[in-house]
């Protein structure tokens, strides 16, 4: 583990949930009754989950958000809490419910779908103390809805990741020093293309990576002008994908902090993820950093430099 105390830790802002996971063999029909396999719970969020990633694979991870006063904002604290997160920045709104999902997952297609409540809202003030953590962190992580509250910090913060998976409202991406979408957001952003040249029209950040799925990872260095592919590590069994993208952006976060290269870090993040897949749930599987990093050698040499024939397409 990274020392605790000559690091400073990434903070993670956004939302945070509490799960509730039916494992099916399939999708219930309109009126259709379906038996479930399983039913687990268990703590949710992008940003929330991203941070338990990074914590498991030894980076120190802080959580900002919002999580009512009832029984689910108490597990969701307990939840984070019991992964070595930092809850201390985490707003308790009363009165009010937290954010709970339910989610249909399906085992023989690995595909899930989700149900969510609106979160909490809250609002980040200067001279709080989450202002503080804020700017004292390495690396600033922040979700679709973490993005918009950063807003009102101005803009001396430390370094930014942003999880780009959802639509996030006035988006800058060139502000961040981490900018991870999917491929999909890319090309709701900057019309279809390939993966290369939308790459490099969202450049601006340091690192682009883009998640694609079962296609695995595109990851663009802008400072070294590198591109690489990276396939997807995938695991047997794999039980749902819920979350996957979220520890994918954890675990890049905990790469990116342990001081990796963005492809070593993509590929660091792409095992971290395709693990995950094993619980139903999107933490319970998340491996630990000697797990991930037996598993490197091998996937870093699936890894595919396409600089040149990115150039060469165009």
């Amino acid at each position: 583990m990274i020392e605790t105390q000559t690091v400073k830790p990434a903070v993670f802002v956004g939302l945070a949930s509490w799960d509730m996971i039916a494992l099916l063999p399939g999708f219930p029909a309109p009126d259709g009754r379906l038996v479930a396999e399983r039913i687990v719970e268990a703590g949710g969020g992008p940003a929330a989950t991203a941070a338990v990633a990074c914590a498991r694979l030894g980076v120190p991870a802080c959580f900002i958000g919002a999580v009512g006063d009832d029984v689910y904002g108490a597990r969701i604290l307990a939840a984070l809490r019991a992964e070595t997160v930092d809850v201390s920045g985490v707003v308790r709104v009363v009165n009010t419910a937290s954010c709970a999902a339910l989610v249909l997952a399906d085992r023989t297609q690995a595909t899930r779908a989700l149900c969510p409540t609106l979160p909490p809202d809250f609002t980040l003030t200067a001279g709080s103390l989450q202002a503080r953590m804020i700017t004292q962190a390495a690396l600033i992580h922040a979700d679709q809805i973490g993005y918009g509250k950063l807003a009102a910090l101005g803009t001396a913060l430390p370094p930014l990741s942003i999880d780009a998976g959802n639509p996030i409202p006035d988006l800058d991406h060139r502000a961040a020093r981490l900018f991870v979408p999917t491929i999909a957001r890319l090309e709701a952003m900057f019309g279809p293309a390939d993966p290369a040249t939308l790459l490099r029209r969202a450049a601006g950040a340091d690192w682009v990576v883009a998640t694609d799925g079962a296609a695995g990872a595109y990851a663009l260095d802008r400072t070294r002008e590198r591109l690489w592919h990276v396939p997807a590590f995938l695991p047997a069994p794999c039980l749902s994908t819920l979350g996957a993208g979220d520890v994918f952006h954890g675990a890049l976060v905990a790469g990116w902090m342990r001081g990796m290269g963005c492809a070593e870090a993509t590929a660091y993040a792409g095992i971290t993820a395709g693990l995950s897949c094993r619980g139903i749930d999107g933490r319970s599987a998340i491996p630990d950093h000697d797990t991930v990093m037996r598993a490197l050698p091998a996937q870093r040499a699936l890894t595919n430099d396409i600089t040149e024939l990115s150039h060469a397409a165009d």
